[in-house]
């Protein structure tokens, strides 16, 4: 009876049965990104043993000082990237719900999960021992955070989950790595572990890209119409932050990340995927085809108003950078 049970838990009979069919081709993937992988750990890019060494304790206090230096709006973005990386556990918990806990994404899931576990540990590491922020204040953040939960309404369409993690896999790396670019010339440790954590995104981005790719080329039209609900306006996971808006238009005026970076993702994944070039869809299919290749242009409007709308400068304060006015 066991064996006859289905092993991804979301979706209708035909998108369980797609799923499972891509199994093979999910060990194949997961092998590959093995490959590919280099694996670190928190501590050999911030050391804290007991034995510490001269050279250790020197490299503290010059990253400490060397920190004085970020700008606010580096650390909103530090900040930012942090409690996003921290919400690990509903993510864990969507695709353990969407997947099923008994096959080859499981398997993915529970790897995927131990990897980016370090990019909290690593964030929250350098921030402590650089004396950034707050810490009390964003502890209740990201408890908060933590508390309000993440629940897309997928309306357990497994094939969303594949479409929005592809998106957001690669948000997330361009928001790390031009936190980085933007923090290299004041303290560069923090631009070494925001790359590594930028590369491991990059190698996930690639994998669920390739995943939701091989679901278009089985279920073409259903796909299309998942990718509708999601690509037009991805909610980040970090959208329940509190002041999670305000954060968001900093960084955005600081060009870190915004909606013209969503637009290059957006334009990225169409063209990776084929999108337009698509033929010989069913009507649905086809209205879904046509009303994704407009989504780019839609984004550039939006991106263009926000842009005239913040011409003006503005001040924004945040508790965890101590209520400092910051005018951007």
């Amino acid at each position: 009876m066991g064996s006859a049970a289905p092993k991804v838990s979301f979706g209708t009979a035909n998108q369980i049965e797609v799923l499972i069919a891509l199994e093979p081709f999910l060990r194949q993937q997961t092998a590959a990104h093995l490959e590919r992988r280099k694996l670190w750990f928190p501590n050999d890019l911030s050391p804290a043993d007991e034995q510490e060494g001269e050279q250790d304790a020197g490299e503290l206090a010059r990253v400490r000082e060397a920190a004085r230096g970020l700008p606010d709006p580096v650390r909103v973005a530090l900040a930012l990237n942090l409690l996003t990386e921290e919400g690990l556990p509903h993510f864990h918990r969507l695709i353990a719900t969407h997947m099923g806990n008994e096959s080859p994404w499981s398997d993915w899931n529970n790897l995927w999960t131990a990897e980016e576990d370090r990019h909290g540990c690593v964030l929250r590491d350098y921030v402590r021992d650089a004396r950034l922020f707050n810490m009390g204040a964003l502890e209740r953040m990201q408890y908060r955070y933590i508390e309000a939960g993440f629940n897309p309404d997928w309306q357990q369409d497994p094939y969303r989950l594949l479409a929005y993690t592809s998106l957001q896999e690669r948000a997330t790396q361009m928001a790390h790595a031009n936190t980085g670019r933007s923090c290299s010339q004041y303290e560069p440790k923090i631009q070494r572990i925001l790359a590594h954590i930028s590369g491991d995104e990059s190698r996930h981005y690639a994998f669920y890209r390739a995943v939701f790719g091989e679901v278009l080329r089985n279920d073409t039209a259903v796909a299309l119409n998942s990718l509708l609900k999601v690509m037009p306006a991805l909610a980040m996971p970090g959208h329940n932050i509190t002041d999670y808006d305000h954060m968001s238009d900093v960084v955005r005026r600081a060009e870190i990340y915004g909606p013209r970076h969503y637009q290059q993702i957006v334009e990225e994944l169409l063209e990776f995927w084929n999108i337009g070039g698509l033929t010989g869809l069913p009507a649905e299919g086809a209205a879904a085809q046509e009303k994704l290749m407009k989504i780019p242009a839609r984004l550039q409007r939006m991106a263009d108003y926000l842009d005239a709308k913040a011409a003006a400068e503005r001040t924004f304060r945040f508790d965890f950078v101590y209520d400092r006015p910051i005018t951007i």
